[in-house]
């Protein structure tokens, strides 16, 4: 069964660099897997900047919400690197901000996390912690902080491995 690993850590903490390093560890072919959308130009700037950190022996699967699907799409055995779960939570909230409820976002992530664990290769997921900061003043910003702890927790259990990173270092944690 598959190996799951979970990077997380705040705004350009390193997290994506330590997830790239720890996918390199297996053999090629690789897969990202994308959930950013470039829907303004500062978007676009970002996406190329990320796709030259990776080079050209990655392959690219650009999927803003399914995710499971996404993963049927690389081969059985290789690794596969969600860039990022925080972005996916973006992407499906942003679907219909005002439904948005708990158990219909984690029945999603299982989903999800089945797939992986079914795959022969290695699932590693990036994901920016988000719970640290201030309360958000809207319900809309308090739901996703408070989805993506819970998305994180729900990993964090099953996963094989679980890393923080904080200024380019990472510490793990399982």
């Amino acid at each position: 069964m598959g190996e799951t690993i979970l990077f997380l850590g705040g705004a350009k903490s390193g997290k994506t660099r330590a997830a790239l390093a720890k996918a390199e560890t297996y053999p090629p072919p690789r897969y990202y897997l994308a959930t950013a959308e470039a829907l303004d130009d500062e978007m676009v700037v970002r996406i190329k900047n990320h796709q030259a950190e990776r080079g050209p022996e990655w392959r690219t699967i650009e999927e803003p919400l399914d995710l499971s699907g996404a993963l049927a799409l690389a081969e059985p055995g290789a690794p596969v690197l969600l860039d990022c779960l925080t972005l996916w939570l973006s992407n499906v909230i942003g679907q219909d901000p005002e439904s948005s409820d708990f158990d219909a976002v984690l029945a999603r992530l299982d989903v999800f996390l089945a797939a992986a664990a079914k795959r022969a290769g290695p699932a590693i997921i990036v994901s920016n912690e988000v719970g640290g900061g201030l309360v958000p003043i809207d319900p809309v910003s308090r739901f996703f902080r408070d989805i993506s702890g819970l998305c994180h927790q729900k990993i964090a259990k099953s996963a094989d491995g679980v890393y923080l990173v904080t200024a380019g270092l990472s510490q793990k944690l399982k």
